[in-house]
């Protein structure tokens, strides 16, 4: 793997989309991540779980009466969506054990890679063809135990020269811009590579800034988020954090016959701030002061108007005596499928609402 150091913004956001990186299998997004960040922190956290955690330690004391954190913590995931190899036929065709929330109406007919960390190798989600399938049941989606993956082996032998039971797999899907200039961005595994190259932009911009940091400043890319928040959870208990920004994406659902009370956020209208979602209920105070913060640099910013889903501050919010968590995420169509889409713009926005209220952080604390 190549330097990435030159990369920001979309490039960097591209180069971290097409990584290999399923829950359980991090180490090449980890990897990647490191190199991007060389030299844009002062510190390396290790734990147990093999988050990667950076630190930027302060460099002067707060103003008097400021109402500024001792440690914030930027937290974003690095796996996606994914599936493990539960068994091998005599056939040589491999059967999948979906590691996070799966519908398997997006994986029927997709092409996927499957291996670990040292290599990959291409292949085919597939099911019974039609022709096999009772009438009564072809407006049905596949179960999971009906769905095999085909590599092209003949045998299982044959399949074992490549993977073995416990190897990962996700889609092989590419990353493209379409619309008016170029405007959205496609790819599998936005949720949340988007998070973490947001993240690796920071750090080496806060880090040019660091003799003006009155508290420390924590960016952890956490593992297994889509297997119950786990990393995060880890990663936070050993950070300690008073605050926490987590960055996500999110189910925009902006589509064809959901009423609009349900529309959760808007493209185009920076990103989104959650006030409560199904895991947490996040700080008034430190969102009021993030949306605060943009709205008077006029940077776009908006609230998720729809209680769903939930993300890596369900597990940090109630790590040891409490951590006060605000989550901005991008909208995100067709979330968890081998498509997530997002505004470029968005992801922009999101970047400058994070660098301003560090800034503002860093002058005077939360007002």
């Amino acid at each position: 793997m190549g330097k990435l150091k030159k990369l920001y913004g979309t490039e960097l956001l591209e180069k971290l989309s097409l990584i290999f990186g399923p829950s359980g299998c991090e180490d090449n997004v980890a990897k990647a991540i490191l190199e991007t960040c060389e030299g844009a922190y002062d510190e390396r956290v290790f734990d147990n779980m093999g988050s990667v955690i950076l630190k930027i330690s302060k460099r002067k004391e707060p103003k008097n009466g400021a109402k500024a954190p001792k440690k914030l913590m930027f937290s974003s995931h690095m796996d996606e969506v994914g599936f493990m190899v539960s068994h091998i036929t005599d056939d040589g065709y491999l059967k999948p054990l979906f590691l996070s929330g799966a519908d398997t109406r997006v994986w029927k007919g997709r092409n996927i890679v499957v291996g670990d960390e040292k290599g990959t190798i291409k292949g085919y989600m597939g099911t019974k063809p039609i022709h096999f399938i009772k009438k009564e049941d072809r407006t049905k989606a596949a179960p999971a135990d009906e769905m095999y993956i085909d590599i092209g082996a003949k045998s299982k032998e044959e399949a074992e020269k490549y993977v073995a039971v416990g190897s990962y797999g996700t889609w092989d899907s590419d990353f493209y811009r379409f619309g008016k200039d170029g405007r959205m961005l496609k790819g599998k595994a936005l949720d949340d590579r988007l998070g973490c190259a947001i993240m690796c932009d920071l750090a080496r911009e806060i880090y040019k800034m660091k003799d003006t940091l009155t508290f420390d400043i924590y960016f952890a890319f956490t593992r297994k988020e889509e297997l119950g928040l786990s990393g995060a959870r880890c990663a936070a208990y050993k950070i300690a954090p008073d605050y926490a920004m987590i960055f996500e994406t999110t189910a925009v659902a902006d589509i064809d016959g959901v009423p609009e009370h349900r529309k959760v956020a808007i493209q185009g209208e920076g990103g989104a701030l959650s006030i409560a979602d199904r895991a947490t209920i996040y700080d008034k105070e430190f969102t009021d002061f993030i949306k605060k913060c943009a709205a008077e640099k006029n940077i776009p910013i908006q609230y998720k108007k729809y209680v769903s889903g939930g993300n890596d501050a369900g597990g940090i919010h109630k790590t040891r005596t409490g951590i006060k968590c605000a989550a901005l995420s991008a909208p995100s169509r067709y979330i968890h499928t081998a498509s997530n889409v997002v505004r470029e713009s968005d992801f922009i926005n999101m970047y400058e609402t994070a660098l301003e209220t560090v800034k503002r952080l860093t002058e005077g604390g939360i007002a």
